[in-house]
C-alpha cells in the first residue's frame, strides 16, 4: 500500500470523464491532497468585500485531481477512508446577491473572515464555534461525456457539503466511469445543517484519504459511515443515505426508500419492519438547500441502534 501526495495545482472546477488524470493509484493505498478554498485561492485574508465580488466564480471549488483508481470499472464501489484533515489558520464566509437559503432577505454583499484555532474560532463574538473541518465536494466523475459544473451534486457525490464527512468517516460511491476518477474540494472548516448562506467556514485544507476498492459491489448512491464520536449530535457513528434532488421531499423519499433497502439487505428486516424502525430512529437532516437548482438530503440512522456490520 504506497503513499502519495498530490499538490492542489493546476485544479478543476467541472465534472468531465474526459479530464487527464493527474495520478495513479491501487487499492489500499493513501493520498496527502492540498486542497485551495473553494474561491482557487482568489479569497485573501483581509480582503475587502467589493474585491470579493470582482472574483472569477467559475474557478469556484477549486477541485483536486482527478485521481485514477486502477481496475476499477462501472458496477464497482469506491470507499474513502477520511483519515485527516487540516485547515490551515484562516477562513472565510459571505453573503452573495441572489445566492443563499434567504436570498430575498440578505441582498447586500457582505465577506468575513474568520481566525482559526486548532479545534474552535472565537471571530464571531461571543459565539465559540467548534471547528469540524471535511470537504464540501468529494465525487467520482459521472457516467456520462460533456464536462458539467460541480454546483450540483449527484449520485456520484460531489457538491453534497455532508458535514459529517470529517476525519473518522467512510465515504462509499458508486464508480461510474473506467478509473472512478475521484476528486475533492470545498474545504470546510465548520458549516451547519444547510449552509444556509451559501458557505460553510471556506478554508485551504491538507486532506488526506485512502482509498479502497469493493469489485462487483453496485450501489444506487452516497453512503456514509460516520465514526466520529465528537460530532455533538445523534447523528455521531451512524450510517448515512444521501441524496439529492431538484424536490426536497423526493430526495427524502429516496433517502428514506434506500435506508430501508439497506436495512433490509444488512440486517435481515422486512420493509415494513425497516419502515417503522426509520420512522422511531432515523434522523432526517436537509444537508444543504443552497446548491440550486439541488437540495442534499441525509438519512442517518445510529449505529448504537442495530447489530455491528461491515458493509464492504
Amino acid at each position: 500500500m504506497a503513499i502519495y501526495t498530490l499538490s492542489a495545482e493546476p485544479t478543476h472546477s467541472r465534472w468531465n470523464r474526459s479530464l487527464e488524470p493527474r495520478i495513479e493509484i491501487a487499492s489500499g493505498d493513501t493520498v496527502h491532497m492540498e486542497c485551495r478554498d473553494s474561491s482557487g485561492s482568489q479569497v485573501r485574508p483581509g480582503m475587502a468585500v467589493g474585491d470579493f465580488l470582482s472574483i472569477d466564480r467559475g474557478r469556484i471549488h477549486a477541485l483536486t485531481g482527478p485521481i485514477f483508481i486502477k481496475n476499477s470499472a462501472p458496477g464497482d464501489t469506491l470507499e474513502i477512508e477520511v483519515l485527516e484533515i487540516q485547515h490551515r489558520g484562516w477562513g472565510w464566509s459571505s453573503v452573495t446577491p441572489g445566492l443563499g437559503f434567504l436570498k430575498e432577505r440578505f441582498t447586500d454583499p457582505f465577506l468575513f473572515h474568520w481566525t482559526l484555532e486548532d479545534q474552535i474560532t472565537r471571530s464571531l463574538a461571543p459565539a465559540v464555534v467548534p471547528l469540524r473541518p471535511f470537504c464540501g465536494v468529494m465525487g467520482v466523475a459521472p457516467a456520462e461525456d460533456g464536462e458539467f459544473r460541480t454546483r450540483p451534486p449527484g449520485p456520484f457525490g460531489g457538491n453534497m457539503d455532508v458535514r459529517e464527512l470529517c476525519a473518522g468517516a467512510k465515504l462509499y460511491l458508486p464508480v461510474l466511469s473506467p478509473g472512478a476518477l475521484f476528486s475533492a474540494g470545498d474545504a470546510h472548516a465548520a458549516q451547519g445543517d444547510g449552509e444556509v448562506c451559501i458557505n460553510g467556514i471556506e478554508c485551504p485544507a491538507d486532506v488526506t484519504l485512502r482509498f479502497h476498492l469493493h469489485k462487483q459491489r453496485p450501489l444506487r448512491g452516497p453512503l456514509i459511515e460516520s465514526t466520529d464520536a465528537k460530532l455533538p449530535d445523534a447523528a455521531a457513528d451512524s450510517w448515512i443515505v444521501v441524496e439529492s434532488s431538484s424536490d426536497a421531499a423526493d430526495a427524502a423519499r429516496s433517502a428514506t426508500s434506500r435506508m430501508i433497502d439497506l436495512l433490509a439487505a444488512h440486517w435481515g428486516f422486512s420493509p415494513v419492519h425497516a419502515y417503522l424502525l426509520c420512522s422511531v430512529a432515523m434522523k432526517l437532516r436537509l444537508s444543504q438547500v443552497v446548491n440550486e437548482p439541488m437540495f442534499t438530503i441525509s438519512a442517518a440512522i445510529p449505529k448504537q441502534v442495530l447489530p455491528e456490520r461491515k458493509l464492504f
